[in-house]
């Protein structure tokens, strides 16, 4: 059909016709359209289940950098005071749990992207060439960006608890 031709007019169209030439209706005619629609609804379904796992999987691992690193600066507290009495400042005991966040989530990142790298060459062996899983660096730069993120949103509650303890408790603590 031409791309201004209604597919529902001409299926019918064509419908009556071979009506009108058999004297009766010995054929079936198969409307692409509307399997194509059909893919498109059922491709948008799982576009949306598979964001709707990623959110999760955020929402697990950011829950999981900020415990790690809360764990951290509980087990740490002693070496937090003995910094902060031997001059560091706040913002130097922010920064370190800061990098450490974002290192955790960066490594993290690195192996998740190697993973489904590793996930993806497996499929398509197992699949004997019938799929090929296809690789976007640009998705990988974005996990890496988003991993960076979580740990910079989700290190920055414990880093502040360990910036602002008393050097004198911390020291006392053991």
């Amino acid at each position: 059909l031409k791309d201004n031709v209604d597919n529902e007019a001409a299926v019918s169209a064509i419908s009556q016709l071979l009506t009108q030439r058999h004297g009766l209706k010995d054929f079936q005619l198969y409307n692409f359209e509307q399997i194509r629609k059909s893919i498109e609804r059922t491709s948008m379904t799982f576009s949306i289940l598979i964001l709707m796992v990623a959110s999760i999987s955020l929402m697990i691992g950011s829950i999981g950098v900020m415990n790690i690193m809360l764990v951290s600066v509980t087990e740490r507290t002693h070496e937090i005071g003995v910094r902060m009495a031997v001059g560091a400042r706040r913002s130097d005991i922010m920064q370190q749990f800061m990098i450490e966040a974002i290192l955790v989530c960066l490594i993290g990142g690195a192996l998740g992207i190697a993973l489904s790298y590793a996930a993806g060459a497996l499929f398509t062996a197992l699949a004997g060439g019938m799929f090929t899983a296809i690789y976007s660096w640009q998705a990988a730069a974005a996990a890496f960006f988003c991993s960076t993120l979580i740990g910079m949103i989700f290190g920055y509650l414990p880093a502040r608890k360990a910036a602002r303890m008393d050097p004198v408790v911390s020291l006392v603590s053991e």
